[in-house]
């Protein structure tokens, strides 16, 4: 029984998404992080009421007394030394490490998921030709953009709309983005690129340790 209950628990977390949720509209930005069913706002914080201090009366002996002076001249600052330059790694070393780092963003874009892709443009403008124009310029880029977002994440749901409005002075949007990604897929990837980093570091001991 318990061993069905610490895997059911285990696949539990494994699925738990874990990501960021991005809205903007007239009332601003607003970023939360996703953690499960759980939306923490990271901004924009919360002001907290200042307290206001209270000032302390000091003793009559100390608003009395009167400040010394030493006669004793101060102490010359030690003369500033010249700055050494950090010295750099050898670059052959050094570039495996960097394509590790852009496979394992290739890798970590993939299992990235789109939960909600909501998008509202209000075109603005007094002139129907020039409304025509842009709408026409703007469905064509997102025909565009569309194919190469669907080949960087798995887009769960999504809502692009593109309107005109005569009476508006500016162009607005409306966005909301949901970015997640479940915790065993992240573990996942922590644990394969944490070993190949680690192999990395000890093949660049090794060949430093035969250099000398």
């Amino acid at each position: 029984m318990g061993i069905w209950i610490t895997a059911a628990v285990l696949l539990a977390l494994a699925v738990l998404p874990l990501g960021v949720r991005i809205r903007y509209n007239d009332a601003g930005f607003v970023l939360k992080v996703i953690a499960g069913p759980l939306k923490i706002t990271v901004f924009p914080r919360k002001k907290k009421p200042r307290k206001q201090k209270v000032k302390q009366k000091k003793p009559k002996d100390e608003q009395k007394a009167e400040p010394s002076f030493s006669e004793d001249k101060p102490p010359r600052p030690p003369e500033a030394q010249p700055e050494q330059k950090e010295k750099g790694g050898s670059l052959t070393q050094f570039l495996p490490l960097i394509k590790l780092g852009l496979k394992f963003l290739g890798d970590f874009r993939r299992k990235l998921r789109l939960d909600n892709l909501y998008v509202r443009l209000i075109l603005a403008g007094d002139d129907p030709c020039d409304l025509a124009v842009n709408y026409g310029r703007i469905w064509a880029a997102v025909g565009n953009l569309m194919p190469q977002l669907e080949r960087l994440f798995v887009i769960k749901k999504r809502d692009i709309q593109v309107e005109c409005d005569f009476a508006a002075s500016e162009t607005c949007v409306v966005a909301h983005l949901d970015i997640t990604i479940t915790l065993g897929r992240l573990l996942a990837l922590a644990l394969v690129y944490g070993v190949r980093v680690l192999i990395e570091f000890l093949s660049m001991k090794r060949k430093g340790g035969g250099e000398k």
